[in-house]
């Protein structure tokens, strides 16, 4: 994946400043974005991953979430808690900053969310800082997945929860192809109708392709420390959630 712009081969160092692109190009249409590639199943992906994560209603307990600029998992976070989970929101590309500010100021979160511009790959914040860290489309993103999932790993604090929500690997007959033709041939021209750009949409369908399996992916999440390692697919696969912990 650190080479890998879609289905294009860059040099080392060269895919994060496309990428950053990418997301300045679409972080108004966001959610639009991704009502495209799911058909809007995103929105129930998501619930269930904050359900899964089942944040208590306490003060006190902190999550990173990464790669997720708008907020849309912070602010779902804070909402299931109750308003007493405190949430660090961190994304490498300001646009997308910018417009989860201005959720979290429009829905009273001004003060329960923070947000951070970094990278995922080095994380600035001190070891065992968190309760949870989740990361939801964004870790295909990612050049170097394998150093965000260390860095993930050491941010943790020990019982600490590692939750990443992403598309995944089809493993439905005939449903493998209908998606198959949506991604490639549906959402570059619908993306070109209403955001005037089908490049955009073109790369994040490519890494969509060139992001590992399940079975691989959750190998790498143990390979990075994790325990008790499971995912769990929805609508055949088209997303997967993984689970892992600090232990």
């Amino acid at each position: 994946m650190e080479t890998s712009y879609g289905f294009k081969n860059v040099g080392a160092g060269q895919k994060q400043p496309l990428v950053n692109d990418v997301f300045h190009k679409v972080a108004g249409q966001y959610d639009l974005m991704n009502d495209l590639m799911s058909g809007g199943l995103h929105r129930l992906w998501k619930d269930a991953m904050v359900a899964a994560l089942n944040p208590p209603r306490r003060d006190g307990w902190k999550v990173l979430d990464v790669a997720g600029g708008t907020g849309d998992i912070a602010l779902r976070i804070v909402d299931a808690s109750h308003g007493h989970a405190r949430a660090t929101v961190l994304d490498i590309n300001g646009s997308m900053l910018e417009v989860g500010r201005g959720r979290a100021d429009k829905r009273g979160y001004a003060d329960k969310v923070d947000f951070v511009e970094a990278n995922a790959e080095a994380l600035p914040f001190a070891d065992e800082k968190f309760d949870a860290y989740t990361i939801a489309f964004g870790i295909r993103n990612v050049p170097r997945i394998e150093v965000a999932l260390g860095e993930a790993y050491r941010v943790l604090k020990p019982g600490g929860r590692f939750l990443c929500l992403e598309f995944s690997e089809v493993d439905v007959p005939l449903l493998d192809r209908i998606y198959e033709q949506w991604s490639f041939k549906a959402i570059p021209r619908i993306g070109k109708l209403v955001a005037g750009e089908s490049e955009p949409y073109s790369y994040l369908v490519e890494s969509i392709r060139k992001f590992p399996d399940q079975e691989t992916f959750a190998g790498m999440i143990r390979r990075a420390g994790f325990d008790r390692v499971t995912y769990r697919n929805y609508t055949g696969g088209v997303a997967a959630l993984h689970s892992g912990w600090k232990l």
